[in-house]
């Protein structure tokens, strides 16, 4: 049997891509959902102008392994997805389904103190 080849990325609404966003948190396991604390999770169409221009994503907060007794009354971490460098490195849909699903996990694992190389080792680089 001869495989077919993915089909090319069409366009792809905002919306679509927010739902796709959505359908990745759905499959962070409830164990560690359950554990995230004052974050949100939000997208952008491109990183801020002091950034990279092909950052996927980006986690700005306080890591809850860093978050003592006096941690209280801030304003909640953000979790940033980029939706057009995301777009720009992923030639079939199957394949922004799992850049966006690395991309959240990774931001995640920030928010839960890992640090970039451990992702890596983990393959979330």
């Amino acid at each position: 049997m001869v495989e077919t080849p993915p089909e090319p990325l069409g366009p792809l609404s905002a919306a679509q891509f927010d739902d796709l966003v959505a359908a990745a948190l759905d499959r962070v396991p409830s164990e560690l959902a359950d554990l995230m604390d004052n974050c949100v999770v939000l997208v952008e169409d491109r990183p801020p102008e002091d950034a990279p221009d092909d950052l996927l994503g980006l986690y700005e907060g306080i890591p809850l392994t860093e978050r003592g007794e006096f941690y209280s009354a801030v304003l909640p971490d953000r979790i940033y997805v980029f939706r057009e460098p995301i777009l720009a490195i992923c030639e079939t849909f199957d394949d922004v389904v799992e850049e966006v699903h690395i991309t959240v996990v990774h931001e995640i694992a920030h928010h839960f103190g890992i640090d970039d190389d451990r992702l890596h080792e983990l393959g979330y680089a």
